[in-house]
């Protein structure tokens, strides 16, 4: 079972700041599974079947004008 972590705080300054420092002391990996968890937990709740598990991969080629 995963650990569940909270926190109460008296601002929304204060809880924005401790978000921010939680998820910076994680590594990038644990990050991407935190994304991953709630991405399942959503299509779960729309009732969507994702049909992949992966993060897909966006990218535009842009024309870049030499001036």
């Amino acid at each position: 079972m995963d650990k569940i972590v909270i926190n109460k705080a008296k601002s929304f300054k204060e809880a924005q700041d401790w978000q921010d420092n939680y998820y910076m002391s994680k590594t990038a990996k644990e990050r991407l599974s935190d994304v991953q968890i709630c991405r399942e937990n959503y299509f779960k709740i729309k009732g969507i079947n994702a049909g992949r598990k992966r993060l897909r991969r966006v990218f535009r080629i842009v024309k870049q004008i030499s001036g």
